[in-house]
């Protein structure tokens, strides 16, 4: 039984050329209204500064790449502007939005979380450049877990560890691929989960891509049956 991928294409990456344009538009205004005299400086200044950072956010929405997920009975593959990743079905342990609490609220954070049987695979499947980019991405989220442990020095520890060997089933990584093992294990242990999406990099709502995945996830079952 053959089914065709999935391929996930981002709604954000569709605003890219439109802000690409209105920071182009902000820009020369503000270039035009600096060389009309002094008492233009301060709207020039401002339409400058709203261009510039227009124009960054659209050039770097066009950089992303055009299918951010495939999904099919084999699995996931995410793809990055750094790479990508291949997530199989048989090492996907669970899957859902990470929740955590901030006094008596639940907050429901925008990312889809996976939660892995073993890290290895992954560590054998990235690409070093991905790697790299993920760890710095997921910051937030550190900073998030170390929001919601008491005892803070246990993930210090955890963090310290980053730049020791990352073992695992005998399987020994060093250099990044350690560091983005251990950070796995670090954000499955405080947050449940140990790779994240980002929700923006989907093009529907969080909890139908949920369902999605979890229909293909039924459907690879049923054919290794």
């Amino acid at each position: 039984m053959h089914i065709e991928p999935l391929l996930i294409k981002p709604i954000n990456k569709r605003n890219g050329l439109t802000l690409t344009f209105a920071g182009i538009t902000g820009l020369i205004t503000g270039i035009a209204l600096f060389l009309n005299g002094s008492h233009l400086f301060a709207p020039g200044i401002v339409c400058f500064g709203f261009g510039a950072i227009s124009a960054v956010l659209g050039v770097s929405k066009l950089l992303e790449p055009e299918v951010t997920l495939s999904i099919d009975t084999d699995g996931i593959r995410y793809f990055h502007r750094r790479g990508e990743v291949k997530i199989a079905w048989g090492n996907i342990q669970r899957f859902d939005q990470p929740r955590v609490t901030q006094g008596v609220e639940t907050l429901t954070l925008p990312y889809i979380g996976i939660k892995l049987r073993l890290i290895g695979p992954i560590l054998e499947c990235i690409s070093l450049r991905l790697a790299i980019g993920l760890l710095t991405e997921q910051r937030p989220l550190l900073m998030t877990a170390s929001a919601q442990d008491e005892d803070l020095s246990t993930l210090e520890n955890q963090m310290s560890e980053e730049f020791t060997p990352f073992i695992e089933d005998d399987n020994r990584y060093k250099g990044v691929l350690a560091m983005f093992g251990h950070r796995c294990r670090i954000l499955g242990s405080h947050l449940g989960f140990h790779l994240y999406i980002a929700t923006d990099a989907l093009d529907r709502p969080a909890d139908e891509f949920i369902a999605l995945m979890r229909e293909y996830h039924r459907l690879a079952l049923l054919l290794e049956s």
